[in-house]
């Protein structure tokens, strides 16, 4: 799916304007307006004082050199060297103003993209692959940063300094002038075709370098299935194939560049050769004097660095142009609307405190993913299901019938296409996403742990539980094994945990589910990484806990379910059928099948 999207921005950068794209920067760059003025005012200067220089000279060979005059050098001598050291003054000035304030810029573009990354929907994530994320908090900040340092502060001073040695050369001699600025026609034509074509360019570069990225971390994190299945030479091509898909685009850009470059270089060059002929030809007829030659060669040579570097100039522009683009793709995401309703009481021992206890109730409720095709059906077609307060419900289904989907938007992490879910009474739709998470905790059945100690991990479920509650929550989840990690709860699990097993991991999982005392808990098959000795344990301590909170349990296991007061069968996108374990065994033949494992031996396409 990430390619798809990656597909769609591509064809979009054909479409925008650079200066439009760079535009967006400027609330960012607000903040900095006076330090840019300031780099633009002092290299704009430093500039300037080198069109100076050809002036001086110019003085000097028709003033003391043409008299013979030594004690008349010293002066001007004097001159140049204080303009060297004016114009190093200003370059340096230049640097130190910017580098400290685009630093902290670059930090608050960064901060507010992890931070909509944040307040984004899972179904958006579900799109984007995580590389593609990655670069654009990485490589492409340090784009727009440069550009601003540096690429935009000389776009503005060599403009001023072309427009203003353009004049100087002028009114020193219009004839070699006119044949000097001549190449200026052509380049104009050609920095359009070239700025056009590279645009595309740097934003292929900048996907292709995000698709990199990502197969570097599905390589990194998936590296015991690579090399417990062999598979480590397959995907070093992949990552081969994409460095070489990367590498032709970064040649094609290189070799328009270059294209540029010698353009640049070469059409004022000729220029340059004409009016030295043309000037010399004038001196020995004398219709110009050699000062003026002198100088008027020394303003054209000045001018071959604005000129010269155009072409990377723009480069970097349209780097720019199109890392902000990809900054603002994510940024412009529309976020999930907040609930019009005012605040509710946050979460308390005893749970939710508006409405009467009347536990988590699904009315009608219908979803299908946001990227599913066009005239596909809903994965949920009409949930009607109740699961009364202080009760535990078990969830059981097929292998794909949307259990885990269900169990998800009861904190929302999807939005349902339709109906109403309630939490004594109260619509999640309505409650502020922080409260509803306060209320709701979840236990995934991929456990997901961060580079962080088991502390910090277990009280992400609640931050402000104490040492009490931190051992009450291990205990549960009879993680005991944390007392003999080299540190204890303090020990660092590493990079997504994977220093623990499967069910180590699973265990902290569940114990950062229930370390806050959660009014409501929803679990997805919290057990499947326990051996049988373990899973007994944990049951025998969870039923304490789930006593005492409304729950909704995914489970595929009949020791699961028989955590479980009711028990409600998913299939077909509907509840089927709702009773105990014991009802549902005598009276639903599926719920037989999926606790007796009929189900995994019926011939595909076989119905109940």
């Amino acid at each position: 799916m990430a390619e798809n999207r990656q597909d769609v921005d591509r064809t979009t950068g054909s479409h925008r304007s650079t200066v439009r794209s760079l535009l967006r920067l400027w609330p960012y760059a607000r903040a900095v307006r006076g330090r840019l003025v300031v780099s633009v005012t002092a290299a704009t200067l430093a500039m300037l004082s080198t069109l100076a220089v050809p002036v001086v000279l110019g003085r000097i060979v028709d003033g003391p050199l043409a008299r013979h005059d030594l004690h008349a050098l010293w002066p001007p001598v004097g001159l140049l060297l204080l303009l060297g050291l004016v114009e190093a003054a200003l370059f340096y000035a230049r640097r130190v103003v910017l580098s400290r304030p685009l630093g902290r810029l670059e930090a608050d573009m960064r901060n507010d993209l992890y931070a909509k990354l944040q307040r984004l929907p899972v179904s958006f994530h579900d799109r984007w692959g995580s590389g593609q994320l990655l670069s654009r908090a990485t490589t492409d900040m340090n784009a727009m940063r440069i550009f601003l340092a540096f690429p935009l502060v000389f776009l503005i001073v060599n403009s001023v300094t072309f427009l203003a040695g353009a004049a100087l050369m002028l009114t020193q001699d219009w004839r070699l002038a006119v044949i000097v600025l001549l190449p200026a026609v052509p380049l104009t034509v050609l920095t359009r075709r070239f700025e056009a074509g590279y645009s595309l360019g740097a934003r292929r570069a900048q996907d292709q370098n995000g698709d990199l990225a990502t197969v570097v971390e599905e390589s990194v994190l998936g590296i015991r299935i690579l090399k417990a299945f062999g598979r480590h030479r397959a995907m070093a091509e992949h990552f081969r194939e994409q460095s070489r898909l990367l590498r032709r685009t970064e040649l094609g850009k290189a070799h328009q560049l270059a294209m540029m470059s010698a353009v640049a270089v070469g059409l004022p060059e000729i220029a340059l050769a004409c009016a030295v002929a043309v000037g010399a030809y004038l001196v020995a007829h004398d219709q110009l004097s050699a000062g003026t030659l002198v100088a008027f060669l020394s303003t054209a040579l000045a001018l071959r660095w604005p000129v010269e570097s155009l072409g990377w100039l723009l480069a970097y522009a349209n780097e720019a142009a199109t890392a902000t683009d990809r900054f603002f793709e994510v940024i412009d995401e529309p976020e999930p609307e907040a609930p019009v309703t005012a605040a509710a009481p946050g979460r308390t021992p005893d749970g939710p405190t508006a409405g009467p206890p009347d536990g988590i109730r699904f009315t009608g409720v219908r979803f299908r993913y946001p990227d599913a095709p066009e005239g596909s059906p809903d994965l949920l077609t009409g949930i009607d299901l109740h699961v009364r307060s202080g009760e535990t419900m078990a969830l059981v289904g097929a292998t794909g019938s949307g259990k885990t989907t269900l169990t998800a938007l009861v904190p929302r992490l999807y939005e349902a296409t339709g109906g109403r879910i309630t939490l004594d009474g109260r619509d999640i739709a309505a409650l502020p996403r922080e409260e509803l998470r306060a209320l709701v905790s979840v236990a995934f059945e991929e456990p997901t742990l961060f580079s962080a100690t088991v502390r910090e991990n277990v009280l992400l479920g609640a931050p402000g539980a104490d040492d009490r509650q931190l051992a009450s929550a291990l205990a549960t989840a009879q993680a005991g094994f944390v007392e003999r990690l080299p540190d204890g709860v303090d020990t660092e699990v590493g990079e997504q945990g994977l220093s623990l097993s499967g069910g180590q991991r699973q265990r902290l999982a569940l114990a950062r589910a229930v370390v806050g005392d959660p009014p409501f808990l929803v679990l997805d098959d919290p057990l499947s990484a326990l051996d049988v000795h373990t899973e007994a344990l944990v049951e025998r301590a969870l039923r304490e806990v789930l006593g005492s909170t409304t729950a909704l349990v995914v489970a595929h296991r009949p020791s699961t379910v028989l955590l479980a007061d009711r028990v409600a069968v998913l299939a077909d996108g509907r509840i089927e059928a709702v009773g105990t374990h014991q009802e549902l065994l005598r009276d639903c033949p599926r719920y037989r099948e999926l606790m007796s494992g009929e189900a995994a031996l019926r011939p595909e396409g076989s119905t109940v």
